[in-house]
């Protein structure tokens, strides 16, 4: 459904412990149980370079990442992301649903690391040639719920997740402005609502979207 391709492109974003991987897995077991041909994916990652990327960038040891570099480094892995696995999965037809996209690095490091949006969304943008989703969908989590989700039982937190609540709050509000200034782009959902209600409300947003569209294939 994006204009250079006949897929649909879907991002799920939020903060860490909204719930984006079980709301992906939701969605993706709805849509192929209808015959359609789907693509799961994650960022940092989804390449086997953004993978090694990823463990850089998220594990902790090692040593101090500046946040110019790690902005570089999401912005690298993401390069190789759109062009190794999103665009030709789009151009087979294909629904392509991202655990994140450009928006966490304009929230995190743009936001977060008060390295300026603009900034970090210009260099997503060249790093994707332009490549945007045809919906974000947006789970909205408090920073003190999303860190009980996360921490419950012996979870660790990795490099990022284990920032202060305030950098989770300016993270939050920027997913938050993000959506705002693009309503037709966007989805927002409340994290803390029943995961079945949410997969509901989902779902229904996108088979409008494919209902609209008749090039997405099974």
């Amino acid at each position: 459904m994006t204009t250079q391709n006949p897929g649909l492109f879907i991002a799920f974003e939020g903060g860490d412990g909204a719930g984006k991987s079980t709301q992906t897995a939701e969605l993706a077991g709805a849509l192929e149980s209808r015959g359609l041909t789907v693509l799961r994916t994650r960022e940092p990652g989804g390449t086997p370079i953004g993978e090694k990327l990823r463990s850089l960038v998220l594990d902790h040891g090692h040593g101090h990442i500046d946040s110019h570099t790690e902005a570089l480094i999401f912005a690298a892995s993401r390069a190789a992301h759109a062009s190794q696995v999103i665009r030709p999965a789009l151009a087979r037809g294909e629904i392509v649903l991202t655990d994140r996209y450009i928006d966490s690095s304009v929230a995190y490091q743009g936001a977060g690391r008060d390295l300026g949006t603009d900034a970090v969304r210009e260099i997503n943008e060249w790093a994707t040639s332009g490549l945007q989703p045809d919906l974000t969908v947006l789970l909205d989590v408090d920073p003190e719920v999303g860190r009980r989700r996360r921490t419950a039982g012996d979870a660790a937190e990795d490099r990022l997740e284990s920032e202060a609540d305030e950098f989770h709050a300016r993270i939050r509000a920027a997913f938050l402005d993000l959506a705002a200034a693009r309503p037709e782009k966007y989805l927002v959902l409340a994290a803390h609502l029943p995961v079945d209600a949410l997969s509901a409300r989902i779902l229904e947003r996108v088979e409008s979207l494919l209902a609209r569209s008749g090039s997405v294939t099974a």
